[in-house]
């Protein structure tokens, strides 16, 4: 791919939640696309709306609520983005409002209720249950005790959710089944992840909680494509693909999921998943697909010029 440095990029990111993962992947896609473009890494701050006047195109790596402030002042100023619209991810980042979509489009998810601040828990009839916070993401609240099988440990979860976080939170049958991710970039579905927490030390949970997400990656097993059947895989990702519609989604997304016997069970929808090399489940994934890095964020880069002739 030949560069054209008379494109100016935007590189725009979150200076509130820059941890190492972040920092990482901010510098890693201004490496890749500063071979190509004439790019600057710029944070959302309060001066955003003028300096972004001055960019033809972003590349937007904002992943925390700014994700959807971001792609509407981009609208606003006609300024062509990588990723997903905002109302897209309003959708996304709100886990009850995705399943509920997902729900009405008969893609299939586990029941679920959602217990508002200052509401009592309900009787339900669905146990075991995993109690999330309904607008956190990589797994933040998500704790050892947050799998629950009575009433009695609920509410003391959802409790907790609502202290720590000061939102709702999400009670939702768990499955115990099999850890899928799947990628979509540009219409293509990658090759299916599976996330084995088999190798984690005994006294670990199973499933993704903050500690086993942040803390042992290194010690979790990530298989893809994964080890389904070619029925399974057809299945899943004609799932994906309805679901990537129904939301409105664009460029790039992923979906956690799981598998119990014959059944799929949608969990979340990312509509803006971290590019961090190494690290990320979608580059992962692109990477089992055949694209190396720059691979992947050249065709994001281009998915989004190509769409608006740049």
């Amino acid at each position: 791919m030949s560069s054209n440095k008379q494109i100016r990029v935007a590189i725009v990111f979150d200076e509130i939640n820059m941890d190492e993962h972040r920092k990482k992947m901010v510098d890693s896609v201004c490496d890749v696309l500063s071979k190509y473009y004439e790019v600057q890494a710029l944070p959302f701050g309060k001066h955003f709306m003028t300096e972004i006047m001055h960019f033809d195109a972003v590349f937007n790596l904002s992943t925390a609520y700014n994700q959807m402030h971001v792609p509407a002042i981009l609208e606003l100023f006609g300024i062509p983005y990588t990723g997903s619209g905002p109302l897209a991810h309003a959708l996304c980042i709100d886990k009850s409002v995705t399943k509920a979509v997902l729900k009405s489009h008969n893609i299939p998810t586990p029941e679920y209720v959602l217990v508002s601040q200052g509401c009592e828990v309900p009787e339900i009839d669905f146990f075991p249950v995993i109690v999330k916070p309904v607008r956190e993401g990589s797994a933040k609240g998500i704790e050892p005790d947050s799998v629950v099988n009575d009433l009695v440990h609920l509410k003391k979860v959802v409790n907790r959710i609502h202290e720590d976080f000061g939102e709702p939170a999400l009670v939702e049958r768990f499955i115990d089944g099999v850890e899928l991710s799947v990628g979509i970039l540009n219409n293509e579905i990658l090759p299916i992840l599976e996330i084995d927490f088999s190798s984690l030390p005994e006294e670990l949970e199973k499933f993704y909680s903050f500690r086993v997400k942040t803390f042992y990656g290194d010690q979790t097993n990530y298989i893809c494509p994964a080890r389904i059947s070619s029925e399974m895989k057809e299945k899943i990702e004609r799932f994906a693909l309805k679901a990537f519609n129904s939301l409105g989604l664009k460029n790039y997304a992923r979906m956690d999921l799981r598998v119990q016997g014959n059944d799929i069970f949608f969990l979340e929808v990312n509509s803006l998943p971290m590019l961090t090399p190494d690290y990320s489940d979608i580059v992962k994934m692109a990477s089992a697909a055949g694209y190396n890095y720059e691979a992947l964020i050249l065709k994001i880069m281009r998915g989004t010029l190509d769409a608006v002739n740049l």
